[in-house]
């Protein structure tokens, strides 16, 4: 599930196969309540691109988990609530908190707008990234690129949302990283880069050599990082350097200090007389000039310390000199202290660059690393375990403890629910008096016995039992003590050569609860970060308790969860409370609450609020109200749809009659029906499309008649590249012997069309040209095809189609067939009638034809298409199975059809039949039926009731039907709705008829459903 408080059974066990099963499909993101689950992939995810960006834009709900989801809501509440936000990142390293902040900052980045300020602002944002990466992460067992401090990057905006200003808080930097290492680990990235990436110059300068010579880099022999380019890397910390506005100079120094921190650890000492001595003096001379000191002055310093002592009135400064040890320590703490001091250079330059003077919104990110537990823990792993532990009170805080509180206040029936507070274990460590906690412990013995060191271990350990031994989250043995953190059982073993400087515990506690206020004066959000594995492979789980990260405890009070369910969110269900409950509140909610029949006990009403007990009670609300929108958006699409249908058909038909304008005449009733490009329904003839490319697009489909004065029928297909003639022929062999087989005749790409020529009458013939033949062809959309394929030659070529209108129209013929090759000649004279009357002799053809439209006649905008059905819904006029309207009754209608041709309803599938009138006239004979020479050519695979039709021959003959009561009408074709309230039939079934409307479309009964259906598609018995 996409939300786990919606599992059916809330364990760590469930929750870990969730997870499991979501990080197998690739899902890395999971709901847990107010929490975003975040399950390192190791590997590119291909959810993170512009169009994910544009997705989440405002549209969390309808959208899977994400953190482009979590970012956006943050950034929203953020300028409709006013308040601060900010998101907690945490987990173990290796989890993916570092990327999952760089996700934050660039989706935030993106969203919000701004001129050259605010990108300016953006870009050191965004560039901070490198820079603080390079100084402050490091290759460790777990991660390859693990931050070693912990970072709260507050992006500070404006009242419009601009990111105008920014502020980077840092602590619990790992400076013991810097002088020593486990195995398989590396020390910061910056020392790699900077021996991999430095210039010859800088090389000479700062004495760089290969890694294996520096004592503080060399001790686990690991200086490669796979899919790392340590050169690369240093370029982009550089040019960081250069956005944020760091200066060329101060940049040199950084790099000074860095290089000088490396030979001040290839400095070694020797014993003499228990005292410690340089053991060789020129190792001090380079780190003495990298750092700018005298060498002397540096050799003082690593050897001996200075002691101030006082005796009664009196103080006096003794200088003690070192044993190896000491100085070896002393050397360590320099080399400490020194990189400290140039990551807050680094972090304060970011800060200026920054700065803004007033704060008005801002969302801070904290990355930390999560609770760490290893074989030895230091000072270190104490300090970031109880920053950790603050965050986890954080977190009970705002939502675990807030929301059974507001069961209290809002006064239903609960149980109470158990879950681990764990400020007990806060008070543990940091209170002050009564008893003092193992912080104010550990300063007492920092300042009691920092002078001189000795028994420190054994003295914190004394009094640690004595102030908190019988503490029930505390123990102690010999040598060292545990603390029982929420997360687990934590081992300390505190050593006297790490004993830290007596204001150490202290500034770190105050650093913590800094942090903690800062964090209560936000709205919150949550991102728990989990590594799947230790392979750092994608796709491999191994079964890893969640229970340290506290997921478990999430869902135990969210399961009654509270949903704030008014009369105004939900109103859309009934219509009482539509467009607004008029009425007590209380009692509209417990009406929407009765109109989806749920149960009683599956909710409760309390002061300003109800409470569902099950998510599935709530799901029945949101699906019922989805339902609602999702039919009321149906209506604004289909009028949408409609709407831009109209617009486009206009569009086409107005193109295709440009091309005829002014030097054709048009037949009344197609120069203002509807083009729909297939009439043979290609998509359910396999037949006809096994002679196309897999996934060629139609653009037209239609059967024609292919004349050389024989006419055949042939199936005209036409693509963005080619023309298809397909016919037919009876097999001559083989086992399907006798049988009619589709045969492609002829395959010309659109480029070998040299013209088409047209007469200027109103007939349907036409010549396309081609380099050895040309093809006479007859069609009844013929303005449609010729448009289509001028518009595609051109896009092809890049030039017009050339066409010619004359009445004395000449095309080659192959040799083969009737009358051998050469040229035939066609004549068009003015006759009678809307019918062409055909007229062989030799090798020339008349055909005459009475007047049409006149050649300057125009599409009317808005004729033709869709109005109603109904008396408040104009009829469409032509249906997507290719039918021009045609006239009804009383021989009025050709004239109609041409003058109002918004009064028109759908036509037929293929042809325009006749008028009908009242006396039952015979069908006029189309011009195929001058020659019935065309029926010795199998017409097969023809489009069934529409090539029928476009061939002249009516369907067959219907068969008897009892006599019903009320009107019945016959179906003369096949028609297939094309909305919900539309009526389908075959050609030849009976129809109950309920209403005749004057608008064309009829209401009738068909198997037991009602619907509309247009009227000229039948004929009443």
């Amino acid at each position: 599930v996409d939300d786990m408080v919606l599992l059916a059974k809330i364990s760590e066990d469930a929750i870990v196969e969730n997870l499991k099963k979501r990080f197998m499909d690739d899902f890395i993101f999971t709901y847990i309540g107010p929490v975003l689950i975040s399950v390192n992939p190791f590997k590119q995810m291909p959810y993170f691109t512009d169009r994910e960006i544009e997705l989440y834009q405002g549209a969390v709900i309808e959208n899977p988990p994400h953190i482009y989801a979590l970012t956006d809501n943050m950034y929203r509440n953020m300028l409709i609530d006013g308040e601060n936000q900010c998101v907690i990142i945490s987990g173990e390293s290796g989890a993916g908190k570092t990327v999952a902040a760089k996700y934050i900052m660039g989706y935030i980045s993106k969203v919000s707008g701004g001129g050259e300020k605010v990108q300016h602002v953006k870009d050191i944002i965004l560039q901070s990234n490198p820079l603080l990466e390079a100084f402050g992460n490091a290759k460790t067992v777990r991660n390859n690129n693990s931050s070693r401090f912990g970072k709260y990057f507050e992006i500070q905006f404006s009242r419009g949302g601009e990111p105008d200003g920014g502020k980077i808080s840092n602590f619990l930097l790992e400076k013991s990283r810097v002088v020593n290492q486990n195995e398989c680990e590396r020390n910061f990235h910056i020392y790699y880069q900077l021996l991999a990436g430095a210039s010859q110059e800088q090389r000479q300068n700062l004495g760089i050599m290969s890694p294996d010579y520096y004592f503080y880099l060399n001790q686990t022999d690991t200086y490669q990082v796979e899919g790392t380019d340590d050169r690369s890397d240093f370029h982009e910390t550089m040019n960081a350097m250069q956005v944020i506005g760091i200066r060329g100079e101060d940049q040199q120094l950084v790099l000074q200090i860095v290089a000088g921190i490396l030979h001040l650890g290839n400095i070694g000492f020797r014993e003499e007389g228990n005292y410690a001595r340089v053991e060789n003096p020129d190792s001090l001379a380079f780190p003495a000039y990298l750092l700018g000191v005298d060498q002397e002055r540096l050799n003082e310093k690593v050897t001996s310390r200075k002691m101030d002592s006082k005796w009664g009135g009196r103080s006096e400064s003794i200088t003690v000199t070192l044993n190896v040890e000491q100085a070896a320590y002393t050397r360590d703490a320099l080399a400490k202290g020194l990189y400290a001091r140039v990551f807050d250079f680094l972090v304060e330059a970011i800060n200026r660059a920054m700065q803004k003077p007033y704060e008005e919104y801002s969302v801070g990110v904290l990355d930390i690393y999560g609770f760490e537990i290893f074989q030895k823990n230091g000072f270190e792993q104490f300090c970031i375990n109880f920053v950790n532990e603050k965050l986890q009170q954080i977190f009970i805080e705002l939502t675990l403890k807030a929301e059974q509180e507001e069961y209290v206040q809002e006064g239903i029936k609960w149980t109470q629910i158990q879950y681990f507070n764990n400020k007990v274990v806060c008070d543990l460590i940091e209170n002050k008096l009564n008893p003092p906690g193992i912080m104010s412990v550990l300063d007492d013995v920092c300042a009691t016995m920092h002078a001189t060191g000795e028994g420190a271990d054994q003295t914190l350990l004394q009094k640690l039992q004595a102030a908190v031994g019988t503490h029930e989250h505390f123990n102690s043995w010999s040598s060292g003590f545990i603390i029982h953190h929420y997360a687990g059982k934590v081992g300390g073993v505190p050593q006297n050569r790490h004993l830290h400087p007596k204001t150490a515990p202290s500034s770190h506690q105050k650093q913590a609860n800094d942090l903690v206020n800062t964090l209560m004066k936000c709205t919150p959000h949550y991102i728990r970060c989990i590594k799947p594995n230790e392979t750092k492979k994608p796709r491999d789980w191994e079964e890893r308790q969640v229970e340290y990260l506290g997921e478990a405890e999430i869902p135990k009070p969210l399961w009654g969860s509270v949903t704030a369910i008014s009369p105004r969110s939900y109103a859309i269900l009934t219509p009482e409370t539509w467009p607004a409950w008029r009425g007590d509140e209380r009692q509209g909610v417990q009406h929407l609450l009765r109109s989806v029949n749920m149960d009683p006990d599956q909710y409760q009403m309390g002061r300003s609020k109800v409470f569902v007990k099950n998510p599935e009670s709530l799901f029945l609300l949101e699906e019922m109200r989805e339902r609602k929108f999702d039919g009321f958006a149906r209506v604004i699409q289909k009028a949408w749809r409609r709407h831009v249908a109209v617009r486009k058909y206009e569009q086409m038909r107005e193109e295709a009659a440009s091309i005829l304008y002014n030097s054709k005449e048009r037949r009344r009733n197609s120069i203002n029906r509807n083009f729909v490009g297939d009439y043979l329904g290609m998509e359910e003839r396999p037949e006809l499309r096994q002679f196309l490319a897999k996934r060629e697009r139609i653009d037209f489909a239609d059967s024609v008649t292919n004349r050389r004065f024989k006419p055949i029928k042939r199936d005209f297909i036409l693509t963005p590249k080619c023309f298809y003639l397909i016919g037919r022929e009876k097999v001559k062999k083989g086992p399907e012997k006798g049988q009619i087989k589709e045969v492609l005749k002829k395959k010309v790409e659109l480029q070998a069309v040299s013209g088409v020529s047209l007469s200027t009458r109103q007939d349907d013939f036409f010549i396309l040209h081609e380099s050895h033949a040309d093809n006479f062809l007859e069609s009844m959309f013929k303005t449609e095809l010729i448009s289509l394929l001028c518009k595609r030659f051109e896009e092809l070529t890049r030039a017009k189609l050339p066409l010619a209108f004359k009445d004395t129209l000449q095309f080659r013929v192959k040799k083969e067939g009737w009358g051998g090759g050469g040229t035939r000649s066609v004549t068009f004279v003015r006759g009678q009638g809307d019918v062409a009357a055909l007229k062989a002799g030799g090798k020339t053809l008349t055909v005459s034809i009475g007047d049409g439209l006149p050649r300057n006649a125009k599409v009317r905008r808005g004729s033709g298409v869709g109005t109603s059905r109904d008396p408040a819904r104009a009829a469409p006029g032509g249906c997507r199975n290719g039918a021009p309207p045609f006239p009804r009754g009383d021989g009025q209608g050709q004239r109609d059809t041409y003058r109002m041709p918004q009064k028109q309803p759908r036509g037929p599938p293929a042809a325009a039949p006749p008028a009908r009138s009242s006396g039952h006239q015979p069908r006029a004979r189309p011009p195929s039926e001058h020659n019935m020479d065309f029926l010795n050519v199998p017409d097969q695979g023809v489009a069934g009731a529409g090539a029928a039709l476009s061939s002249g021959r009516p369907g067959p003959a219907p068969k008897p039907q009892p006599k019903a009561e009320r009107p019945r009408c016959r179906a003369l074709y096949q028609y297939l709705g094309q909305d919900v309230d539309e009526l389908s039939f075959n050609e030849g079934e009976v129809i109950d008829i309920l209403l005749e409307d004057a608008s064309g479309w009829w209401k009738g009964r068909l198997h037991g459903r009602e619907g509309l259906f247009p009227g000229n598609y039948v004929q009443k018995i």
